[in-house]
């Protein structure tokens, strides 16, 4: 099962082409999470003191952690996140704190290293930019440290189209080059 994390809430999304394109070239089933759906918790103290518990039990069925069980379970991960304000939608990132879960997507070894329990052996990160700066430590980059450093997940690749609202480019020449781009790497 593809596990499909959508943070692109703009209808007419330029990330979600880009997503749709990369989907379509997939031959399995896909699961989607639409980030602006979800009702993320109130994190208080009585959440954490919640969670916590939870978590020193062992006890992993409570809905608190839905997301997590199903990030973990999944084949692969793709994630879509536009480039926003220099990082990815607040939205994604309130999902990562509720799916970083100890017991359920990594452990820490007995040296206090993190041990990925995911299943996931590839994860996707697709965004779109409308400049040409994106340092990738302001968002891919942090995603791509947790998959391959908390969660297991051994291969993390980037697709992405820059340069959509520079004066002068041709924002669907951009995306169509990038969407053919998509394509060929599919079926190859």
């Amino acid at each position: 099962m593809i596990l499909f994390i959508n943070a692109c809430v703009r209808s007419n999304s330029r990330t979600r082409r880009l997503a749709d394109a990369y989907l379509e070239g997939l031959n399995d089933s896909v699961t989607e999470v639409k980030l602006w759906e979800c009702d993320f918790n109130k994190v208080d103290e009585a959440y954490l003191d919640k969670r916590d518990e939870l978590i020193r039990r062992g006890s992993f069925d409570d809905t608190m952690f839905e997301l997590a069980r199903q990030f973990a379970a999944a084949d692969r991960i793709v994630i879509a996140a536009p480039f926003w304000d220099l990082s990815f939608p607040a939205s994604l990132k309130q999902y990562i704190e509720l799916i970083n879960v100890l017991g359920i997507t990594f452990i820490y070894t007995e040296t206090g290293e993190p041990k990925g329990l995911c299943r996931a052996d590839k994860l996707t990160f697709i965004t779109t930019a409308g400049g040409y700066y994106f340092p990738e430590e302001f968002g891919f980059g942090y995603i791509k440290a947790l998959a391959e450093n908390f969660y297991g997940i051994g291969q993390v690749e980037l697709i992405k189209a820059t340069g959509l609202d520079i004066v002068g480019n041709d924002p669907e020449k951009i995306l169509e080059k990038s969407i053919d781009e998509i394509r060929r790497s599919n079926n190859a």
